[in-house]
């Protein structure tokens, strides 16, 4: 495989790897467990950990499976670097431990998933302002700028309700003001869409779902697009602006929210990451299909209250989904009509697993405002417009008559 030669995205996922030696002809990178990495020349250990040359340090802040996974990552996003973590929290969270400071502005769309919304409630009780808006008109987002907002945050796909954030607009908007725009792709996945293209300096991915794929490991990602000017950031630390200031932002990042914080990726994790990664674009495809076919046919039964999934012609932001995304993921969620109890229904269900995950191979449900957004309270439920009957549904890769055979049997009782 050659280097200059462009592949298509799988194809440039399958042999990535080889694309540096790997002992013993293996074609996957394996798992190197050690945590330490020793030198025969002690003035190359000291040049590594000067960060002169490349190198390993000590596992809580690399390996080369997780390197491995790394590359490939940034080969996903045509991004320039990415750094691993332990899940995709650890990633969000690496955003607020590493780059703000009390007395910073965030503004975020008010559209988020529960565990990161109750992040910036922290991050607010630690000194950083927080601002929410709804993020699919880019007009609410200038509204909430301040002169000391350091970033804007926003899913592509907000989870439950499926709002699509005004992406482009957004970026243009951050670039003329020179203000960091991160986007977490979970929702979307590198395949079906990169925020590269709408600016993004920072592209969050919790690998444990559609990227991994099977439900049996815990990762996340933090990838630099090489789109923002660290140089324009005001909070990077004086040594850490030793070599150009396109290096300034992931530097800082190792640092502070992998050495020092120490969520870090396990190489087992990042192993079966990296192999379930192979077929990301075969499971989108199938399972976005899946997820079209079954939400229409959810949107045309008289006892489905709403349906909400941005493949739908009714969705308020279609169009916009449409222009951005190559398909519309595997995500949805719908009410139903008073009268049908949301418990019953799922408990009819025989393919659809009662479980918390997304992006799994199977399709998974979960009665939203008794689990995962219960913490939260009523009155912030309501307003994210997230209804008591509301059901979450990450769609799997089964056969397409089966699952609409199961989700329609499920409201006949």
């Amino acid at each position: 495989m050659s280097e200059k030669k462009s592949y298509g995205f799988t194809t440039t996922i399958l042999h990535n790897d080889r694309q540096k030696p790997i002992e013993h002809g293996s074609l996957h990178k394996p798992i190197h467990t050690s945590v330490t990495f020793g030198y025969n020349d002690a003035r190359q250990l000291a040049s590594v950990f000067q960060g002169k040359e490349p190198g390993f340090r000590y596992g809580r802040q690399g390996n080369p499976t997780i390197s491995a996974l790394e590359d490939k990552i940034t080969k996903m996003e045509d991004g320039v670097s990415t750094l691993c973590f332990a899940t995709g929290m650890g990633a969000i969270g690496a955003v607020f431990q590493a780059l703000l400071r009390a007395g910073d502005h965030v503004v975020s769309s008010s559209f988020l998933f529960g565990n990161t919304n109750s992040l910036w409630q922290t991050a607010a009780g630690q000194g950083v302002e927080v601002a929410f808006a709804d993020a699919t008109d880019v007009a609410n987002v200038e509204a909430a700028l301040t002169p000391a907002t350091r970033l804007v945050f926003v899913e592509t796909i907000a989870n439950p309700r499926t709002q699509v954030a005004d992406l482009a607009r957004i970026g243009q908007l951050c670039r003329e003001r020179g203000i960091l725009f991160v986007v977490d792709n979970t929702m979307t996945s590198p395949y079906l869409f990169r925020p590269k293209t709408v600016g993004a300096g920072l592209v969050v991915n919790a690998l444990t779902k559609s990227i991994g794929g099977h439900g049996n490991a815990l990762g996340g990602s933090l990838t630099d697009t090489g789109e923002y000017d660290w140089s324009a950031f005001p909070n990077i630390a004086a040594n850490y602006k030793r070599n150009a200031p396109a290096q300034w932002g992931m530097a800082q990042l190792r640092a502070k929210a992998l050495r020092d914080f120490g969520a870090s990726l396990a190489p087992e994790a990042a192993h079966h990451i990296a192999v379930g990664a192979e077929t990301l674009a075969l499971r989108m495809e199938r399972a976005s299909a899946n997820a079209l076919a079954v939400t229409r046919m959810l949107e045309a039964d008289e006892r489905v209250a709403a349906v909400y999934y941005p493949g739908l012609a009714s969705h308020p932001q279609h169009a916009l989904a449409r222009d951005l995304f190559k398909a519309y993921g595997s995500l949805f969620s719908f009410e139903l009509k008073d009268g049908i109890d949301c418990f019953d229904y799922l408990n009819r269900l025989k393919l659809g697993i009662s479980a918390s995950n997304l992006g799994d191979t199977r399709t998974l449900v979960i009665p939203v405002s008794h689990t995962i957004f219960y913490e939260m309270g009523a009155e912030r439920r309501a307003s994210m417009g997230i209804a008591e009957s509301l059901i979450r549904v990450s769609v799997g890769i089964e056969d397409t008559a089966d699952l609409l055979d199961d989700f329609q049997s499920a409201l006949a009782g």
